[in-house]
């Protein structure tokens, strides 16, 4: 046998739940008249319980929303629950706040429907959030279809499910073709395998991505886009969305395709030029000073040999490792393997050094041959260059060494050739040559600051 509270400390009991209660609570007759009123309702539209009971509910309903309470007004008075729906209501000053209502009816002992129970939760938080997110998206979709890239969203597996208005726009497609695997479409039959070689590296490792290829417009031509693609991680590291980019580089590709043509024709020429430079130190000169035209002869050379590595690089510079071994090849017998090189790669200078140092290398290796450590079967020679930090600022040392040669002497007089060798290497890289005529061989050393040096040379110290 249940046995229940006493009825008017049960009254007492659903009173207290209702007035404690965090959401607006409110009875009315089937006319609208306000029966009760708790202090939920009170905070909620500002007017107290005094003020609302024996008044109209329609007083905190909005003119264009007064259709609302005729239909909730039928429904209750014929049985029926109005489920939550969302909407506006008015409070005390006239401002309009969104409400969610769920309404019910209220019957007497006997089962009659004598009135109606309303509650009303606050939306005015959860609008702010939806108006914010709604702003943000906004933004986010105003942004991504206005940048000039074309771009996507993947998941952490590499679904794709997301593209830019821009991405449409180019491929003359819908996100129902193109969504998870269905961008390869549009790749370019001889570069598909490989794009998707690379990408699903990157899904499977987790590895940005980076790749050239080129892609199908609208109009059925290819053009070439540089593609990038960035994971974003969870705070425990796992890749949770990829997001991809492709910019279109087709001009950037046919200008540098231009200026190649074109420095190779200037080179073409330049090489012309100093193929008559030479014709005519021979036909000047001739015999009357051999070594006077050898001299000549071999230093065009080298100018020759130095554009031809500048021209290779577009003038943007030359690495020391390519113009050390270059000119030293120009000089001595590839099969000659007396000659040790010794530095890093990715040293790379700028067109007027990497042109100082490629003579002065000439120089040296010319000397040696004819004078030096290479004059005889049983002398060396060792070029080591490298990045050095003093003092917290980078500098480039390069070092000629010779060992083993005929016992050497100082010259008489210096000439042309050591002016190539001292004077010319400090002007353009703004340091200081050492030369010593050590009598077991000579010894030739730069040391400079990294004025020199392009952005792209290696940070490293070797």
């Amino acid at each position: 046998m249940k046995v229940g509270l006493p009825k008017n400390f049960r009254d007492a009991y659903l009173a207290a739940i209702v007035e404690h209660s965090s959401d607006a609570i409110v009875s009315k007759d089937l006319d609208g008249i306000v029966q009760s009123w708790n202090a939920a309702a009170e905070r909620l539209f500002g007017i107290p319980a005094t003020e609302m009971i024996g008044q109209s509910i329609r007083r905190i309903i909005p003119a264009d929303r007064q259709y609302e309470e005729d239909a909730i007004l039928a429904r209750v008075r014929s049985g029926e629950l109005v489920p939550k729906f969302e909407t506006m209501r008015k409070r005390a000053d006239g401002t309009e706040i969104p409400v969610a209502i769920t309404v019910s009816p209220i019957r007497d002992a006997s089962g009659t429907i004598v009135g109606a129970s309303k509650i009303a939760n606050d939306l005015r938080e959860q609008a702010n959030l939806r108006a914010e997110l709604l702003h943000s998206q906004q933004q986010f979709k105003a942004l991504a279809n206005n940048i000039p890239q074309l771009a996507w969203m993947a998941d952490e597996k590499g679904w794709v499910f997301w593209y830019n208005q821009r991405w449409y726009d180019f491929t003359g497609t819908t996100l129902e073709e193109m969504q998870g695997w269905g961008w390869r479409a549009v790749q370019h039959p001889d570069h598909v395998d490989r794009v998707v070689e690379g990408i699903q590296h990157a899904w499977d490792t987790g590895e940005a991505w980076e790749d050239t290829f080129p892609l199908r417009g609208k109009d059925g031509e290819y053009r070439w886009f540089l593609t990038r693609a960035q994971p974003l991680r969870n705070e425990a590291g796992e890749v949770i969305l990829w997001c991809g980019t492709n910019t279109d580089i087709t001009e950037e590709r046919e200008t540098n395709e231009r200026i190649r043509l074109l420095m190779n024709e200037v080179n073409h020429r330049a090489r012309n030029i100093l193929a008559t430079i030479q014709a005519i130190v021979h036909r000047t000169v001739g015999t009357a000073d051999a070594e006077l035209t050898e001299a000549l002869i071999r230093r065009i050379t080298a100018l020759a040999a130095n554009q031809d590595l500048l021209t290779g690089e577009r003038w943007n510079g030359a690495a020391v490792d390519a113009i050390v071994r270059s000119q030293v090849l120009h000089v001595i017998d590839p099969t000659d393997h007396r000659v040790a090189f010794e530095g890093p790669e990715g040293i790379v200078l700028k067109p007027t050094a990497a042109e100082a140092l490629g003579l002065a290398i000439h120089e040296l290796a010319t000397n040696a041959l004819k004078y030096g450590a290479l004059s005889n079967g049983d002398g060396e020679v060792a070029v080591r260059w490298r990045l050095a930090d003093r003092d917290g600022e980078r500098s480039f040392e390069i070092e000629w060494s010779e060992s083993g040669g005929p016992p050497v002497k100082p010259p008489e007089r210096k000439g042309f050739g050591t002016t190539i060798i001292t004077r010319n290497p400090e002007m353009a890289f703004h340091g200081k040559v050492r030369l010593d005529f050590r009598r077991d061989g000579v010894l030739w050393r730069l040391a400079a600051g990294d004025d020199a040096l392009t952005n792209q040379s290696a940070s490293r110290s070797q």
